[in-house]
């Protein structure tokens, strides 16, 4: 196996693949009575900048302009005679465009051949564009939007001559079955006696409708899959038909495919220079945490202190070791510095019975005050405990241990702590993400704070350690829920001493997952959120990652004929859900939808 090959890429970390180029071409203004193909040489600087745009945003593939450049395709536009000059002079654009940077790899792309072809020929067309590909420097071949299996069963046929890397993508709906309605399970069986260097999935539908194949496929393959889907079709909200493949949506689902196993993300048609751009800012971050450094300095047992007991670190901490039934609320911090109504609605939840006010740490990926300094005025004006989020995204390791060291300055002594948003999922594109440790590595941090010694492997000084108490999240609906257990396993293991789970709208789904995770011995306190509204309702379903939403509560959210009433339908909701769960969750935590802490109030009441 040559050295940067494909397999070995895909291997060893998640690969950028860039994104749609016929597109990309329509819109500067080649019509498609054009072959798209022969702009290689009529307009080669308009390919190259596509090109470059797309290393630019950071690709890691760079597919070539030569998806019908085979000499079937460019028979019909008289051009048969040149098929070796346009796909040599593809390749060389590509390159051109990835000078300097040997880490790209070069993709030669091939369509299929028109179907009413003649079968040798249509093999012949395949294996000669391959090998001319390969002739002018490709990398690896893939033939795209593979839609049936004729056209599998010609490139199965024309590979065997050519000695390369290649893989096959296929145009899938969201049961996973080609256009000819061929199930997977026939596509996997036909390529058993080929040796592919990966699975793709291109085009289709759009990103959502991509994922649902991705869910179904992902476990019965045994190669590395690639997922690069089309923008797909606008959807009709409230009567009017929006495209909904933004940047942020495309990247929020590229993330998705990840979680679920994906070694390679990229796009198809529509999907632009931007999109790929976002994804990569949101993306290598959160990859890059998988191979982190941090926390393997090796300390001696006998440098560490003990640790203080659970019950002994905070009011809260006593809570969760008594047994009591706990009723937490999120109070987002403002997003400027005046703190009055703030603590008003702190001291309210205080009346109402509430233990301790959750406070998120740039939820969302957005600019607010301090979480830190709005829990030390919480806790000193309104006299309720606090719980503030902690988030890997925007501190390096240093940063992490000065914050803590602070709460414990300011009696603040229960942090839940997460991985965090990306910052393209918020308001400000342009940040950067640190991700030096994820939540598993932040409980290892902390473990360490608790018993005296740091992320470097020093003593905070002579019978000096913090006393705070770890919490975790977890998603009992993850999109992968055995990465999902295995991964909460590693938090309890690294010192987590209780669980917030993500909002929950199906008991069913919670239940299971304390069935699944009751072994840990760790008190589950469950996200309940009351809707404000339809829209709101419509916003968590589709743009929250990590939320799911039946489709019965959004109906019953719908119904509501006002804003009123859809609030009340929202509490109502929630309490039944509340109720059906209460036996089983050491506690509650809710939310005050857009700062109304009395929908929380009402949600709670009597619980």
């Amino acid at each position: 196996m040559k050295k940067n090959s494909l397999a070995q890429r895909l291997n060893h970390g998640v690969l950028v693949f860039d994104g749609g180029f016929g597109t990309e071409l329509y819109r500067r203004n080649f019509f498609v009575n054009t072959s798209y193909d022969n702009l290689v040489l009529t307009a080669p600087a308009t390919v190259t900048a596509i090109h470059q745009a797309y290393v630019d945003a950071g690709a890691e593939v760079i597919t070539t302009n030569t998806y019908s450049a085979n000499k079937i395709s460019l028979a019909r536009f008289g051009l048969a005679e040149k098929v070796s000059d346009i796909n040599f002079a593809a390749v060389a654009l590509a390159k051109k465009a990835a000078a300097g940077k040997p880490e790209i790899l070069i993709a030669g792309s091939i369509g299929p051949v028109p179907a009413d072809s003649d079968r040798k020929l249509r093999i012949e067309a395949l294996s000669g564009q391959a090998q001319l590909l390969i002739d002018g420097g490709a990398d690896f071949l893939i033939f795209e939007s593979i839609s049936n299996v004729i056209d599998l069963q010609d490139i199965s046929e024309a590979v065997k001559s050519i000695d390369a890397e290649w893989m096959p993508s296929f145009v899938m709906d969201a049961d996973a079955r080609l256009a000819d309605d061929t199930p997977v399970e026939k596509v996997l069986q036909m390529l058993e006696n080929s040796t592919p260097a990966a699975f793709g999935i291109n085009c289709g539908t759009g990103p959502e409708t991509t994922f649902e194949t991705v869910q179904k496929i992902v476990s019965m393959l045994n190669l590395p899959l690639v997922v690069q889907p089309g923008a797909g079709v606008p959807k009709n909200v409230d009567n009017r038909f929006m495209p909904m493949t933004t940047p942020e949506y495309f990247t929020t689902y590229a993330l998705r495919y990840v979680n679920l196993g994906a070694k390679g993300v990229g796009g198809c048609c529509g999907i632009s220079p931007e999109h790929i751009s976002d994804m990569v800012r949101s993306l290598k971050p959160m990859t890059k945490m998988e191979n982190s450094e941090a926390l393997k300095v090796e300390i001696k047992e006998t440098d560490l202190l003990d640790p203080i007991p659970t019950a002994e670190k905070s009011s809260f901490g006593a809570k969760l070791v008594s047994g009591k039934f706990l009723k937490l609320i999120e109070l987002t911090p403002p997003q400027g510095f005046d703190l009055t109504d703030t603590i008003a609605k702190a001291r309210l939840c205080k009346d109402a019975g509430f233990d301790a006010i959750n406070l998120p740490d740039g939820p969302r990926a957005s600019c607010r005050i301090s979480q830190v300094i709005t829990a030390a005025e919480i806790q000193e004006k309104a006299g309720i405990e606090t719980i503030i989020h902690c988030c890997g995204r925007d501190r390096n390791l240093i940063s992490l241990q000065s914050m803590i060291l602070g709460c414990m300055a300011k009696q603040i002594s229960n942090i839940l702590f997460i991985t965090g948003d990306p910052p393209k999922l918020g308001n400000y594109p342009f940040s950067s993400g640190v991700f030096d440790v994820d939540s598993i590595g932040l409980v290892k941090l902390q473990s360490r704070l608790n018993r005296g010694i740091d992320a470097g492997g020093h003593a905070l000084g002579k019978g000096v350690k913090t006393a705070i108490v770890s919490g975790v999240g977890a998603d009992p609906n993850a999109i992968d829920p055995e990465r999902e257990y295995r991964r909460l396993a590693e938090k309890i293991d690294a010192g987590a001493e209780f669980i917030i789970t993500q909002p929950v709208f199906d008991p069913d789904a919670l239940l299971k997952f304390l069935k699944k995770t009751e072994h840990f011995k760790v008190p589950v306190i469950a996200g309940v959120w009351p809707f404000a509204s339809y829209r709101n309702a419509l916003f968590m379903k589709t743009e929250v990652p990590g939320v799911v939403v039946p489709d019965w509560i959004m109906e019953a959210m719908k119904k509501a004929d006002s804003k009123e009433a859809q609030r009340a339908e929202g509490i109502r909701i929630a309490r039944m859900l509340l109720s059906e769960i209460r036996d089983a969750v050491r506690g509650v935590a809710t939310s005050a939808p857009f700062g109304n802490v009395n929908t929380a109030i009402n949600v709670c009441e009597g619980f």
